[in-house]
């Protein structure tokens, strides 16, 4: 059964007491948000309502759905939606996607031209800060059940979201006040390294406290999703640390690989492939939930919002798409990529057009819609013609089906935050690079695993020769496209700012430039740079 956030009044009064989060966050980069009665729990039931907060302040925006009581003022709250904002900082500034909207601050990013006065770059950083209070805040009341062993279960899920929260926050912002308790003190800034060690610490703490792998209610997770942070953590270890860490991500990657969680085979409508039914709104219950190890759940009735998949879908569809063949009501012709991610997918080419831009390809997970669309993007506001548009995510589940929403607004599907498929990844790229303890040819066979799932045989197969860290940057781009991983990969293989990568409209340039260094973070917001003299801006801003 899905693990519904059921964010709305009832619950929210009955077990969350919370204070306005704008004006604090204004004031404090870690907001000191918080539950404000010392007993607000008084059983594991109560605690576990209010520990549903945690997982919807990712999911959703607000103290009910789809809008009008905002958990952060400031933006408009559909944008200020987590996964959303992952997408326009993570995949929209990279060769992944382009946006034809003009609100203030979105075309920049796509140019690579933000300023530290970047609505989105600003709103991202106050989700994450809320998500951290939010936890602190869980954690500090938890505490006084912590004889009961599920409530502990309970606090160690929210230290993951605490610690996942901070994961973004180094990736994106690097040097931010580091903070576990509720407080209203202006907070230090931590550097780097700090954050890392905490992440790693409190993973590595609550690995044996969360539940045992695949026990855990869908939504919510268990120690294998500690131990796939851990993983990806390592991964960008030098980057963010300067110490390579590969050998461990070996580690903790086969400790996910060897879990109970399995690569979605199920190929549930039957058309061939297994890769789509991740993306369609049964996902919870088609095959696809066991391959998922962290994911944002999303239902058209019960947790309605402007981000999230209904984001996705709807962003997507425009031109000649016909907004029925995914579920919803109309398109917002916002969303569509660009011919470096299209031609990521070469070699299974099985059809062009008449100027030779391909239409149809071998490998599943090219799904791009390309009737009326040009292969070339010419202009980017307002066209949405220019560039190929892209399929992946429907509000339709295996057999065709419309998601629970009759009137075709919200979406069902669910987001994979944390999938299977990236681990095996993970463990690909690392032993590429030479970390002891990598078996080549069990790297080979689960790229091939994830090749032959794409292709429904084994025509796309590797051998051991072609593992290289390259190939390994180009079958994430692959299989990971609109995820929000794609600025992280560029950076750890030093692509995202610089003339060894480029692509359409990279910087602001038709045919791509190199960019500033300091790009390579985005800036803490402005304001709480003034308002808090314990901090430094981040270079270049």
């Amino acid at each position: 059964m899905k693990f519904i956030y059921k964010i709305f009044s009832a619950l929210i009064l009955a077990n969350l007491v919370l204070v306005s989060c704008h004006n604090e966050l204004d004031q404090f980069p870690i907001d000191p948000d918080s539950f404000t009665e010392e007993d607000v729990f008084s059983t594991a039931d109560e605690a576990k309502g209010a520990l549903t907060k945690l997982y919807a302040s990712l999911a959703l925006t607000g103290q009910q759905g789809p809008a009008g009581d905002a958990d952060i003022d400031g933006v408009d709250e559909g944008f200020s939606q987590y996964s959303r904002m992952l997408y326009n900082l993570n995949e929209l500034t990279t060769d992944h996607a382009v946006v034809g909207w003009g609100d203030p601050g979105l075309p920049n990013l796509h140019g690579m031209s933000w300023s530290a006065s970047n609505d989105f770059t600003e709103a991202m950083y106050y989700r994450l800060a809320q998500e951290v209070s939010f936890c602190n805040s869980f954690i500090a009341n938890a505490e006084a059940l912590s004889n009961d062993s599920e409530v502990l279960s309970f606090i160690a899920e929210a230290r993951f979201l605490r610690a996942f929260a901070y994961y973004n926050l180094i990736d994106m912002y690097a040097n931010v006040p580091l903070t576990t308790i509720v407080s209203t003190e202006l907070p230090e800034q931590s550097n780097r390294a700090e954050i890392f060690s905490f992440i790693e610490n409190e993973l590595l703490e609550i690995q044996d406290l969360l539940k045992e792998s695949g026990s855990n209610e869908y939504g919510r997770v268990d120690k294998v999703a500690a131990w796939a942070l851990l993983s990806r953590l390592y991964l960008n270890a030098e980057v963010w640390t300067g110490e390579n860490r590969l050998d461990d991500c070996i580690v903790y990657s086969t400790n996910v690989i060897n879990s109970t969680y399995q690569i979605n085979t199920n190929d549930a409508n039957g058309n061939g492939s297994a890769y789509d039914e991740l993306f369609l709104a049964d996902n919870d219950t088609n095959g696809a939930q066991n391959e998922f190890i962290f994911a944002l759940n999303f239902d058209g009735l019960q947790s309605k919002t402007y981000g999230g998949t209904t984001f996705l879908v709807h962003a997507s569809i425009g031109g000649t798409m016909a907004a029925s063949n995914f579920g919803v009501n109309g398109g917002w012709a916002g969303l569509r990529t660009t011919k470096a991610l299209v031609s990521k997918f070469d070699n299974a080419i099985t059809a062009t057009d008449g100027d030779g831009h391909p239409t149809d390809w071998a490998d599943s997970r090219a799904m791009f819609y390309t009737d009326g669309q040009n292969y070339e993007i010419e202009t980017i506001a307002n066209t949405f013609e220019d560039g190929y548009a892209v399929t992946k995510f429907k509000n339709i589940d295996s057999e065709g089906n419309q998601g629970s929403d009759a009137g075709g607004d919200f979406v069902d599907t669910d987001l994979p935050i944390i999938r299977l498929a990236e681990i095996y990844l993970n463990y690909a790229e690392a032993t590429a690079k030479g970390a002891n303890g990598g078996d080549l040819n069990l790297a080979v066979s689960y790229i091939n695993a994830l090749r032959e799932r794409a292709y429904g045989n084994t025509s796309g197969n590797i051998s051991a020769g072609s593992l290289t860290p390259a190939f390994v940057l180009d079958e994430r781009s692959r299989e990971l496209y609109w995820e929000g991983q794609r600025r992280t990969d560029l950076i750890r293989y030093g692509q995202f700012t610089t003339a060894d990568y480029l692509w359409p409209f990279k910087g602001n340039s038709r045919d791509g430039i190199s960019v500033e260094d300091f790009k390579n973070l985005f800036p803490l917001p402005n304001n709480i740079i003034v308002t808090n003299p314990n901090l430094t801006q981040n270079k270049g801003y």
